[in-house]
């Protein structure tokens, strides 16, 4: 059997090469070959093309490379949460490309697997699919995505031993998986080398046959960022409360259910054994359950798709972004409940895109929104400036077309039936007047009594 080399992070560093296409693992900070990029950014190299779900925060893992000018192209899912991404794109200084989240990561598993790309009815008729070719199958206008390689993948697993042979911790699947298999070289950043032999073979996530370096490398709290701890902040008042309270009367037993941020993440704390809920994930969980109640961060924990430490109920499972978003296009998630910036009076979905920033931040938005059974969207009814946020037709760059089932607001639950917008229920408090006067949107009205009870209100 192979002995894959030892490299030091120097070593592993001078791998990569000016204009290299390099794969960066990871999810936030949680499976992020943080050590490997900052050697990199030891290094003159320039001109590289960065592909990875986000290039890190500001100064950390990818992000450091960006600030030292460093990366020429960046392509991923999801860069907003990087400031210094922003500034480079709206300025010109760095290129971008934005793919959805599981199209980010299919496009790389099939990359490794040698197929030339794939058709997927994520993204159709939006922005993101503007120029790309498209085709109706079944009936289905569906999009091409053209698979990924890299010259060189920098990737972050748990346990590694001689022969290359990696497992992977908790939610650090993530990207890794698949960008062990998709570039000419693979260096695994690992926590643990071991003898060939020591690892089960029942537990080997990916074979050594994909990887050609290890590093040794430890991981302190310091380097996960803002992953390291729990947060805290969160809104909550009696509106939001009841949004997620009706959004939750909307499950049953058994559902597979996404969880967005924003208001949706209220649903969580909602959800008692009980309800026989298994909450999904996009990152690679299933089975999730509530925030550590020791305090404690990603060191120890499985992180959510808000980068946020969860705990793992009893049958909880682990697995990489591909398969998860395998999940959601194969229709296995049962419900998804979503934030909204506009609903239109054809079920069409606008949030992922604000007026006068740049287009970095679609995620698994479209993925979700195209892809789970039932789509829930909770949002305010109007804008700051009193506007209607359930409007005659989308202004804002749509997410989805025709996707939404139900709209919660803080003040009425609307129904899509039959290609009409139906009003079926008023939130406690709230006159048929006011959603009348806040409403921009054409609906009907078919009024049924709240499921919310009058002690919720």
């Amino acid at each position: 059997m192979k002995t894959v080399p030892q490299l030091t992070l120097a070593e592993a560093a001078a791998l990569v090469k000016d204009g290299d296409t390099l794969l960066q693992g990871g999810f936030g900070m949680t499976g992020n070959p943080v050590h490997l990029m900052h050697a990199l950014a030891e290094t003159a190299t320039r001109n590289l093309t960065f592909i990875g779900n986000n290039v890190g925060e500001p100064g950390i893992g990818g992000g450091r490379l960006l600030r030292n000018g460093q990366i020429r192209k960046m392509v991923g899912s999801f860069f907003t949460s990087n400031p210094d991404a922003v500034k480079a794109a709206q300025s010109g200084a760095v290129e971008y490309e934005l793919l959805p989240q599981g199209s980010l990561a299919e496009a790389i598993r099939a990359g490794g697997a040698g197929i030339g790309g794939f058709y997927t009815p994520t993204a159709a008729g939006t922005l993101i699919a503007e120029g790309q070719e498209t085709k109706l199958l079944d009936g289905v206008e569906q999009v091409f995505v053209k698979g990924i390689r890299g010259n060189v993948a920098f990737i972050r697993a748990w346990r590694a031993d001689t022969a290359g042979n990696l497992t992977y911790r908790l939610t650090e699947q993530n990207f890794n998986r698949a960008m062990a298999t998709a570039a000419d070289l693979v260096v695994a950043e690992v926590e643990e080398i071991v003898p060939v032999g020591a690892l089960d073979p029942n537990q080997i996530h990916t074979p050594g046959c994909f990887v050609d370096y290890l590093v040794l490398a430890h991981l302190t709290a310091e380097d996960l960022g803002s992953s390291a701890a729990v947060g805290t902040a969160k809104r909550v008042d009696e509106p939001r409360l009841n949004m997620a309270r009706r959004a939750l009367a909307e499950l049953r037993p058994g559902d597979v259910v996404n969880l967005g941020i924003g208001i949706p993440t209220l649903v969580a704390d909602l959800i008692t054994p009980a309800h026989g809920l298994l909450l999904h994930t996009e990152n690679g969980m299933l089975g999730v359950g509530p925030a550590p109640a020791d305090g404690g961060g990603a060191m120890h924990y499985p992180v959510n798709a808000g980068k946020i430490p969860v705990t793992a109920l009893p049958g909880s499972s682990y697995f990489d972004s591909a398969e998860s978003f395998g999940m959601i296009r194969g229709r296995h998630v049962d419900a998804a409940i979503m934030g909204g910036l506009e609903v239109d009076e054809a079920a069409n979905l606008a949030n992922w895109a604000v007026p006068g920033k740049p287009l970095l931040g679609v995620g698994g938005a479209m993925d979700l929104a195209s892809g789970a059974k039932k789509l829930i969207i909770t949002l305010t009814h109007t804008n700051p400036d009193g506007s209607s946020k359930i409007v005659p037709a989308c202004a804002l760059p749509v997410t989805a077309y025709g996707a939404v089932d139900l709209v919660i607001t803080e003040l009425a639950v609307f129904a899509y039936e039959q290609g009409r917008l139906i009003l079926t229920e008023l939130m406690p408090g709230a006159t048929l007047e006011e959603v009348r006067a806040k409403t921009s949107a054409h609906f009907e009205e078919l009024l049924r009594e709240s499921v919310l009870t009058p002690s919720v209100a």
